[in-house]
């Protein structure tokens, strides 16, 4: 923690403005300046109950993926599968299954996972079932989606199959929508 004059938190736009007749002026505030606008804080349960730590994929770029598997963009695992393998050595994929929208992924982890790897052949990591929105959102998709946690970007999920990417030291690159198929050249022209 440091200690900065409240002159200098005003020009940074860290300061509450005071209650109009309040005059009394802020002496100083404490922030937290190690607050890391990277991803490599997160560890999640993957879908087969062990542990994604998202450090342990420094170097490599990150597309993070909330999944459906009754949702018009499933088909998209196919691409995503592809993509993992042709860029294995440089990309992680992970996939966030959700229910949020349409109640699209109702299955347990058992069925989630069944459902991938038979009906797409996924061996990318996938996390276990999560939310990514409302009062419930997971710590992660906070992150990801507010600029005030990731320094790059808001992002709002408006449905199954939005992408993150990542840059190879934990940095937020971009947002892709449901649309943006994972073997477009939106997305391969960042890896």
């Amino acid at each position: 923690m440091i200690k900065i004059s409240s002159l200098a938190l005003l020009l940074l736009g860290c300061v509450a403005q005071p209650k109009q007749g309040n005059s009394q002026a802020v002496e100083a505030a404490t922030i937290d300046l190690s607050v890391s606008n990277k991803i490599y804080d997160f560890k999640v349960e993957s879908l087969d109950k062990g542990t994604i730590n998202f450090a342990d994929f420094k170097g490599k770029k990150i597309l993070i993926v909330n999944t459906a598997s009754e949702c018009g963009y499933t088909p998209q695992y196919k691409e995503l599968q592809a993509l993992y393998e042709k860029f294995k050595g440089k990309l992680v994929i992970v996939g966030f299954p959700a229910n949020n929208f349409g109640g699209q992924e109702p299955g347990t982890a058992l069925e989630i996972k069944a459902f991938c790897e038979k009906n797409y052949g996924v061996t990318f990591p996938m996390a276990a079932k999560i939310s990514v929105k409302g009062d419930d959102m997971a710590p992660i998709y906070k992150w990801l989606t507010s600029k005030a946690a990731n320094g790059v970007l808001d992002a709002e999920i408006g449905w199954n199959f939005n992408k993150f990417l990542i840059d190879e030291n934990g940095v937020m690159i971009e947002h892709f929508p449901s649309k943006v198929k994972p073997m477009s050249e939106e997305i391969l022209s960042k890896l």
